[in-house]
């Protein structure tokens, strides 16, 4: 498993410097009015709230849109924030749902550079795909929020390493301390995207100082939903029809859990375990069956606070360049107050000791400084 954790880390590294040479390609073919924004990946230092205010975007929308890729709950919770934060600051609001269609997608967003849409927080298909679109919205003004590709004014992402080891650690004392330090495990994995891959490499990582556990299956669903999941997972049942754990995104092992019972392979000793924090995913958890774990990553909360960061960029304030959405493991223990939070994103955001145990900020920026917008995958554990 060691090999396999090698390997991964060795197809990231590829990936990114795939990334990069078309980012270097992309730079050179720019005008000098086009500014390529920051492609050499670097260290963002804390962000600065008492930095200096300046200059207000002119002529855009009072706007805020929602670029969202497909229905799953975790990005019905980014919505949510979202939509309370700009009912909160006077925006307009909407959404354009692509439903994990690229075309789609890229017709809309090039839609919102005619329409002069002030903020737009993307969770793109495909982020190549509309790299030259959101760099358009960000030349003439527009704040662009993204959730973990660049190219953006501001980019959320997880610490994915952590946010993995942390779901891990979780699975592997319960195959310590309930099934003898043996377990079957499936990884449901997003290593197609490089911006999601640590999360995998950290699981491998844990799971390796087990000597007892195989991977039976390690897959990435065709779509990042339920019904990817279910259909993966039908799959790997036909070959290995007993399986003892199951590690991804709630979204996907969710689906794999309904198709574990459909073929009625469920077992009281099971351990299935996601990462998001969804609200089905909490349901099962606070059942007390075989899910067992769900790292939280609080969406609502880090969608309420893109939509204010959306309205200081309107209103010539700060922002940050980057923000940490951090990972929790939930338990029956702290359940009720997350979902308290849930409900409330707003309590949570202007709690500032609240909003910290949530979110960690990184950099500057504002509209007289958009060129220095983030154009490489940003990640606070990049040394």
């Amino acid at each position: 498993m060691a090999r396999l954790s090698t390997i991964t880390s060795l197809g990231a590294l590829t990936l990114a410097a795939v990334m990069a040479l078309g980012l270097e390609l992309e730079a050179q073919e720019l005008s000098a009015g086009e500014p390529p924004g920051l492609t050499t990946p670097i260290t963002l230092p804390p962000f600065d709230p008492s930095k200096q205010a300046c200059t207000a975007p002119p002529g855009l929308q009072r706007l805020l849109v929602f670029a969202q890729d497909n229905e799953r709950e975790f990005m019905q919770g980014v919505r949510r924030g979202l939509s309370l934060a700009a009912a909160d600051r006077g925006l307009g609001f909407r959404v354009e749902l692509a439903n994990n269609d690229v075309g789609r997608m890229t017709q809309q967003v090039e839609a919102l550079v005619a329409d002069q849409a002030g903020a737009v927080v993307i969770a793109p298909v495909d982020a190549y795909a509309v790299r030259r679109r959101l760099q358009r919205l960000m030349w003439r003004g527009s704040y662009v929020g993204a959730v973990v590709p660049p190219p953006a004014v501001s980019i959320l992402n997880a610490p994915q390493y952590l946010t993995g080891r942390a779901l891990a650690e979780e699975a592997a004392a319960y195959i310590r301390s309930r099934l003898g330090g043996k377990a079957r495990v499936v990884l449901l994995t997003h290593d197609s995207l490089q911006f999601l891959a640590p999360r995998f490499v950290a699981m491998r990582d844990v799971l390796s100082g087990l000597p007892g556990v195989s991977i039976v299956a390690d897959i990435s669903p065709l779509t990042v939903n339920k019904e990817g999941g279910l259909a993966t997972m039908r799959t790997i049942l036909l070959a290995h029809p007993d399986v003892d754990v199951v590690l991804g995104a709630d979204t996907v092992v969710l689906g794999a859990l309904a198709a574990v019972r459909e073929a009625g392979k469920d077992r009281t000793d099971q351990f299935f375990g996601g990462i998001d924090g969804e609200p089905e995913a909490v349901a099962e958890l606070k059942r007390g069956g075989s899910y067992r774990a769900s790292i939280s990553l609080a969406s609502p909360v880090f969608g309420y606070a893109m939509g204010q960061h959306a309205a200081d960029w309107l209103e010539g304030k700060t922002i940050p360049q980057a923000m940490d959405i951090l990972p929790r493991a939930l338990t029956l223990a702290n359940i009720a107050q997350y979902e308290a939070d849930l409900a409330d994103p707003a309590r949570v955001y202007r709690a500032v000791s609240d909003r910290n145990s949530y979110l960690k900020m990184y950099g500057n920026i504002c509209f007289d400084t958009r060129d220095r917008y983030l154009n490489f995958p940003w990640s606070s554990e990049l040394r």
